[in-house]
């Protein structure tokens, strides 16, 4: 058995766990974000962990499973995803192999069909290269259902953030370990099968949450006129401009936690992005 826990938050998605969670081969912890249907009792009868949170935290309730794990490094799932046979123990060797590589980024198989995602298509002509050190191209941004970090770099950088919730909230993570020193990787040779399920989801509403966390990122971490940039780009579609507006709205209670990254981390964001 591999070094490595399987962290999964949820919320009112037992058929999808159902269907997921026997597909695991490594520890399961599921975190319940206050779920009102049959979640925590699938995980529970499945053999997982379960942690049940009182209330929904989004994507921070990642952080209660990773503290909750006793493993050196941890993979993220979400409730419709699973790793592929083996990666997670060649996973846990190859971070062996690279103590200053705190994250690794899977490629991502969608589907029956098994479909490469864009994002991991993206990321393995990624145009930041591949630094001595790393083992595979550099990457400043992930799929959250198909990374395998550091436990202990994943905590000390702070998890996810209770502010962002969810839609879009990896890229303040990866900043965050970036700017600790930390080098992130895509890693091919690693596999995460995700079958997505249309039920109970708005495009809509996600592509506004996106926006949304796209302009608190920028405000929290990058120069001001970066995140001029990226507001601008926010106003090219209605989702885009009534996520700026619930960025306004949250952006005063963000004023103190504002902490651009270093220079190198930010000329890498710009060269990804191009804004």
């Amino acid at each position: 058995m591999p070094d490595v826990t399987i962290v999964v938050a949820t919320r009112d998605r037992a058929p999808e766990l159902r269907r997921s969670l026997g597909h695991h081969t490594a520890p399961v912890i599921v975190v319940d974000n206050a779920s009102g249907d049959g979640t925590a009792a699938v995980a529970e009868a499945a053999g997982a962990t379960v942690l049940r949170l009182p209330s929904n935290r989004g994507a921070a309730a990642r952080n209660a499973g990773a503290q909750l794990a006793d493993t050196r490094y941890i993979a993220f799932a979400d409730d419709d995803s699973w790793w592929a046979p083996g990666s997670l123990e060649r996973a846990a060797r190859i971070l062996d192999a690279h103590p200053g590589t705190a994250l690794l980024a899977a490629k991502v198989l969608v589907g029956e069909e098994e479909r490469v995602d864009p994002v991991s298509e993206r990321m393995a002509r990624s145009e930041l290269g591949r630094p001595e050190g790393l083992p595979g191209p550099a990457v400043l941004g992930f799929l959250a259902c198909s990374v395998v970090m550091r436990r202990d770099a994943f905590l000390d950088a702070g998890g996810f953030s209770d502010v962002l919730h969810f839609g879009g909230e990896e890229e303040l993570l990866a900043l965050d370990l970036a700017a600790a020193g930390w080098g992130l990787a895509y890693a091919p040779e690693l596999a995460v099968h995700h079958h997505p399920s249309g039920t109970g989801r708005d495009p809509a509403a996600r592509r506004r949450r996106q926006a949304r966390n796209r302009v608190l990122t920028a405000w929290l971490r990058r120069p001001l006129p970066a995140v001029a940039r990226t507001a601008a780009s926010a106003l090219a579609s209605r989702e885009g401009r009534a996520g700026l507006a619930d960025a306004a709205r949250a952006l005063p209670a963000l004023a103190r936690a504002r902490r651009p990254v270093p220079p190198a981390v930010e000329a890498a964001r710009t060269r990804l992005a191009g804004y």
